[in-house]
């Protein structure tokens, strides 16, 4: 099969848009949770319960956008109407997740009036951001049907991700600390994350135009269509994966500022954790879409779980007696397998989709990641919901130094034995994903011979 190259401007283009999608990631993953303890008052519970339940929301939205944009028709096509439609909503349900109601109400502001601030604004966020970010994703697998090239493509955006991330994590903590108080440092946190976000998603409508070729489905309901998506074993192998690594990843990266807080004594280090982890994620992306030409996507994606596993696990068992130095050094090496990760899961599930394509003769991209982003989600959700249960279960009082015992412990069992299991429960799951190079070149086969029956055009 001839490799079909992309242009350098689509890539980019197109990876633009998951810039700001990772200053999202970045802000609920590794800095809202405990935005929600230790600035807003929320209790822990509360705080995990108000972010699940933004989550069960989006079990029933993400599926409908998805359906929703693949049977859209419109000039500018299936997916960007609704990218520029929720880029401003989304701005605005950024600043005001990062309001604290006492801004607005004052002080003393109960815990039932947070809990329902809380939750109500996080779905209204969860609704602008799957808005966007379902039709983008969706978008990716119509720009190429190569084998390589999509893993090229998934790199450019995991590129601008990791950039995102780097920013998100290296600027959320000295950005609130620009204001006069956590309140509007916060504030000023959500406007520029928001903004960004905003603008990226804009860039990506504006530069990015749709094939031609792609027309809407129509042949399948709403129920039969995702009914469909569920006999999809590959598709179902790789969202398992993808589930339970979004797990590791999420518990991970939100223990990890209440570990440099309460077990090493040092918060401020926590934001050169985040950057030596993700700057060496970043520089090891190239290096996995090489890895994944000469040993496969699914190799290379398996080996991002091990390493990730293992500096975890070393972390755990050294972490406290070493210090701060040498737990930053394990955070680069941790970095090495992050960056093993980051593409990996995208290119991977655009196959899965073509399979599906092959055996229905539709384009549905939009219903696979209405379900493959509400996995990320619900991974999300459960990683913070179990977090803010068992934190306050085993006695954790925000912003008291020492914390107990019971604490710590579980504080660190959540960055070592936890998260490294949820990895390699991960990569279990992977081993079984069937679609290789070989197989994928079969089913782009078949796609051929059913598209000439039909005299579609093939993809230019």
């Amino acid at each position: 099969m001839e490799e079909k190259k992309l242009p350098l401007a689509t890539k980019l283009g197109y990876g633009c848009c998951d810039f700001g999608g990772n200053l999202f990631f970045t802000a609920t993953a590794f800095v809202l949770m405990n935005f929600l303890t230790d600035t807003v008052g929320l209790a822990a519970a509360l705080a995990g319960i108000a972010l699940m339940v933004g989550r069960i929301w989006d079990a029933f939205y993400d599926p409908v956008i998805g359906f929703i944009s693949d049977r859209t028709k419109n000039k500018m096509g299936r997916r960007r109407p609704y990218m520029l439609g929720a880029a401003i909503p989304l701005f605005i349900a950024v600043v005001l997740m990062f309001t604290n109601p006492a801004l607005i109400a004052g002080a003393g502001v109960s815990q039932a009036t947070l809990f329902i601030y809380a939750m109500v604004v996080y779905i209204i966020l969860c609704t602008t951001y799957s808005t966007v970010n379902i039709p983008y994703s969706s978008l990716g697998p119509e720009l190429t049907d190569d084998y390589h090239e999509r893993t090229s493509l998934n790199a450019y955006r995991f590129g601008f991700a990791a950039v995102g991330t780097l920013l998100g994590a290296g600027l959320a903590l000295p950005i609130v600390a620009m204001a006069p108080d956590k309140n509007l440092g916060f504030v000023l946190m959500g406007a520029i994350f928001g903004g960004v976000m905003m603008i990226s998603a804009l860039i990506t409508v504006f530069t990015v135009k749709e094939p031609a070729k792609v027309h809407p489905a129509q042949s399948l309901g709403f129920i039969d269509t995702y009914k469909a998506v569920f006999k999809n074993k590959p598709y179902l192998l790789i969202l398992a994966t993808y589930i339970i690594h979004i797990l590791g990843i999420t518990v991970a990266s939100a223990i990890v500022i209440y570990y440099f807080k309460y077990i090493l004594g040092d918060e401020g280090a926590t934001t050169f954790a985040m950057l030596i982890l993700i700057v060496t994620g970043m520089i090891f992306i190239p290096v996995s879409v090489a890895m994944s030409k000469r040993v496969g996507k699914k190799l290379v994606y398996g080996l991002g779980f091990i390493i990730m596993a293992v500096m975890l696990m070393i972390i755990f068992i050294f972490g406290q007696t070493m210090g701060v130095v040498f737990t930053l050094v394990m955070m680069f090496f941790a970095g090495t397998g992050f960056g093993l990760l980051y593409a990996m899961p995208y290119a991977i599930v655009a196959d899965a989709i073509e399979y599906d394509y092959l055996c229905t003769g539709e384009r549905r991209e939009g219903a696979f990641f209405g379900i493959w982003t509400w996995g990320l989600k619900i991974g999300q959700a459960l990683a913070i919901f179990l977090m803010g249960v068992m934190l306050e279960g085993m006695g954790y009082v925000p912003n008291v130094m020492p914390q107990s015992a019971s604490s710590q412990l579980a504080i660190t069992l959540f960055l070592g034995p936890i998260s490294a299991g949820l990895f390699l429960l991960a990569a279990l799951f992977l081993y079984f994903y069937p679609i290789t190079e070989k197989r994928y070149k079969e089913i782009q086969a078949g796609i051929a011979e059913m598209e000439a029956k039909k005299g579609v055009v093939p993809q230019a």
